[in-house]
């Protein structure tokens, strides 16, 4: 096999591991904690993960960029990251039926702050090995990145038909998993380390100074309504799977597939996702970022929508609509948003927007979106006395949360102004100059 072969290989075997560490129980840990118990924390557990996405990306992210190679970086991540998964893991079994939320939670979260910072490594090591390689960023990369996606399905797929999804055996899955890329990880190419950078503020170390930004009146309104956009991403991750389980304990669907299945049937939305991010291209250039992302807020109508009606007898195949538009949701934001934010601003800042970018969404947005979905989830079905009111709860729930994205999707239409020249082969040749140099440090 040639080298360049070995090399894609490799990487593509890391981005498996990587991204099925993550798959193990971000779909099915809400169902877990919902059955002892915790189903008013759901929204916290998944909060965190926004929360931790705010500082510690980019703390590791200097750490491995001046003091310890990325690849042995991604190493120690992932051992700790699993050490303390399987913590939470060995904690749960001996519990029983007692798991305090302290705990557990503690010990999830220090899992969590030290596995987001992952996703940066992997592909930041993926560049750096492509480039070394003389291999094209742009045509190998995409590839070897949709092994990621298989990774995550596979292991949703592993703890939905191991019955782990209802356990916490998944926690057990996923740490494993973790400590496994923390040993492969040593045998992946060697990334250079940069101790002479050029002295940089505290602020632009952490990449804050991208909030210079919002000095743009279009940029500061593609940012806010990121945010807006942001507040969905996680509700169906964290929700989802214990919706779709409680209709199991309604005897008119306590035996059908779908109802005992609910990972299974999650995991069409990471296939759909698979399909949707090759038609991107195709939409930028023919539509624009405005039509795109609006697509991306609608589809969010139809993803929640879709749930609040749907069922997983006769009303299943409404689930498999929701599982497929979610492909457009997730896709057609998360990766023309960063397509858009990489065109309009100076290249000495593109790296801090796309920190800001995943700050405004994945941090912020997210955050805020589980705790309000949680809020609602709490007034309309944990306190609900039987299993059918707690499902009529649902549907109202997920009916809420669709009419929030409709409201969204018609504000940007009528705020966000973008006039799209489908001459133009990229997202816009418009770019924000900045001064770096400049005594204030802001746009000019």
């Amino acid at each position: 096999m040639k080298t360049g072969a070995i090399v894609k290989v490799k990487l593509a075997a890391m981005n498996y591991l990587e991204f099925a560490v993550w798959g193990a129980y971000l779909t099915s840990l809400g169902t877990f904690l919902w059955n002892k118990g915790m189903e008013s924390n759901i929204g916290i557990f998944y909060a965190i993960q926004g929360i931790v996405s705010l500082f510690m990306p980019a703390v590791i992210g200097i750490i491995a960029d001046k003091y310890i190679q990325a690849q042995r970086m991604l190493s120690i991540c992932h051992f700790i990251a699993g050490a303390f998964m399987i913590g939470a893991g060995f904690y749960a079994a001996t519990s029983g039926d007692d798991i305090q939320f302290g705990p557990l939670f503690v010990l999830y979260s220090i899992s969590v702050g030290f596995y987001m910072p992952t996703i940066g490594l992997a592909n930041s090591i993926a560049y750096t090995t492509l480039n070394k390689y003389n291999l094209d960023t742009i045509k190998h990369f995409p590839p070897i990145r949709v092994f990621g996606t298989v990774g995550f399905i596979c292991a949703m797929l592993f703890v939905n038909f191991t019955g782990f999804q209802n356990t916490y055996n998944q926690l057990f899955t996923s740490g494993v998993l973790s400590i496994i890329l923390a040993f492969y990880a040593l045998t992946l190419t060697k990334c250079p380390i940069n101790k002479s950078a050029g002295k940089k503020s505290f602020v632009q170390t952490l990449g804050l100074d991208a909030f210079k930004l919002f000095k743009d009146k279009q940029m500061a309104l593609f940012f806010i309504f990121s945010m807006f956009l942001g507040v969905s991403l996680q509700i169906t991750n964290g929700f989802a799977n214990p919706f779709i389980k409680g209709f199991a304990e309604i005897q008119e669907y306590s035996s059908t597939w779908g109802a005992n299945n609910a990972n299974a049937i999650i995991s069409l939305s990471q296939m759909s996702e698979t399909l949707c991010i090759l038609l991107i291209p195709f939409f930028l250039r023919r539509y624009g970022i405005k039509v795109v992302m609006a697509m991306s807020m609608f589809a969010w109508v139809f993803r929640f929508g879709f749930f609040g009606i749907g069922n997983p007898g006769d009303g299943v195949w409404l689930f498999v609509l929701s599982m497929i538009v979610y492909g457009i949701a997730f896709d057609f934001f998360n990766v023309s948003g960063s397509l858009y934010v990489d065109r309009k601003t100076n290249p000495s800042m593109r790296s801090s927007a796309q920190g800001l970018f995943m700050i405004m969404t994945n941090g912020l947005g997210a955050t805020i979106g589980v705790l309000a979905a949680q809020a609602v989830i709490d007034n309309y079905v944990t306190c609900a006395a039987t299993p059918a009111e707690k499902v009529e709860g649902w549907h109202t729930s997920w009916l809420i949360f669709a009419a929030y994205a409709l409201v969204v999707s018609v504000l940007f239409l009528l705020v966000f102004k973008y006039k799209h020249n489908p001459n133009e082969s990229s997202v816009s040749t418009d770019v924000i100059e900045e001064d770096l140099d400049a005594p204030d440090g802001m746009i000019k």
